[in-house]
């Protein structure tokens, strides 16, 4: 099958990291026949400065003819781009994993846990209003919103190590929160063989850098999962090597987890793992839905190269400890995954 992907470079590292990742699937197009044909749309803070929008229409007409979308970080516009993209294509599910990798610090050797965040409602409804001196935000909570979350997280855990933990506060939000967990707690009846527990958010916010190794899906309302994800990604060493799905039912975009990173762009040393695993994980997304063992077998090889690669120690940016430029990582990623295929 022929896949359209929709390619949003980003802001400041972001197309960086693109061009990384382009390698990466240019060499799987090579050794496996994969049909991606990849389609530029511009969105973010030089969009903005170009065109005085930060989301052309162009650009979402792109998204909606695409089958996937590939996207790198965005700057100050990305309430503008992100947040609304996830609700125009209500891309409910946001699916940030954190693993341990070999040569990269990591506060337990065995860390392997993945935070599945409802990603369109909460406070980042955006519904805020200022009067005189004071303001305020509502947080939307829906039974749907939570029920649809929760069977995304069960379903998750039954192809992993069957284990869920919902974190919310409502010993303090009791009507919100409440809502989250009683939901959850009526999903888990729907799946006996997956073990069920909750946490308030702040024990789960101790208990990640306490006993990281002990989670394996956690499933939360959307600020506390945005919050817990960059906790998460810095406990198996940085944002660098964090990616990022958010999933509806018929759409999915892919991102790394972080921001844009004005601060070294153009520097040629970003890290681009972050975008590599999200183009991973949206091959794995594009396997499920199509049924294309094809797609998850190149999801597959990107994975492994990327621990090789680590493994060896030879190629890692700054933030890894290493001195390789962003282009040179993502070319041997690239090599390592020929490598493994004519293994």
């Amino acid at each position: 099958m022929r896949y359209q992907i929709a390619l949003i470079r980003g802001d400041g590292i972001g197309p960086e990291q693109a061009e990384a990742t382009l390698l990466i699937l240019s060499r799987l197009k090579e050794i496996l026949g994969l049909e991606l044909e990849i389609v530029e749309a511009e969105a973010g803070d030089r969009c903005m400065e170009r065109s005085g929008t930060p989301l052309p229409d162009e650009t979402i007409q792109i998204l909606r003819s695409s089958h996937a979308c590939l996207k790198g970080p965005v700057g100050e516009t990305a309430a503008d781009v992100i947040v609304r993209l996830r609700q125009m294509f209500d891309l409910y599910a946001n699916v940030r994993p954190a693993r341990s990798f070999p040569n990269v610090p990591s506060l337990k050797p065995k860390i392997d846990l993945v935070i599945v965040r409802e990603n369109t409602e909460d406070l980042y409804k955006g519904y805020e209003w200022e009067f005189d001196d004071a303001a305020i935000g509502i947080r939307l909570i829906t039974k749907r919103g939570c029920e649809r979350i929760a069977r995304y997280a069960f379903d998750l855990a039954k192809r992993r190590r069957r284990r869920v933990v919902a974190v919310h506060k409502a010993n303090v939000m009791r009507i919100t929160c409440g809502l989250f967990a009683r939901t959850c707690r009526e999903i888990a009846k729907e799946y006996p063989d997956v073990a069920y527990s909750e946490m308030y958010v702040d024990a789960a916010a101790m208990d990640l850098i306490r006993r990281p190794e002990q989670f394996d899906v956690i499933v939360t309302t959307n600020m506390f999962g945005d919050i817990l994800s960059d906790e998460a990604a810095q406990v198996v060493g940085g944002l660098g090597l964090a990616p990022a799905a958010n999933i509806g039912d018929n759409y999915a975009i892919f991102e790394p987890v972080h921001g844009c990173a004005p601060d070294i762009a153009g520097k040629g040393i970003a890290n681009p793992i972050s975008m590599i695993l999200s183009a991973s994980m949206m091959l794995e997304w594009l396997a499920a839905k199509h049924k294309d063992e094809k797609c998850l077998k190149a999801s597959k090889l990107i994975s492994e190269a990327v621990v090789k690669v680590l493994e060896e120690g030879k190629f890692l940016t700054p933030d890894l400890g290493g001195n390789a430029k962003t282009l040179k990582l993502g070319a041997r990623i690239a090599e390592m995954i020929g490598q493994i295929e004519s293994s």
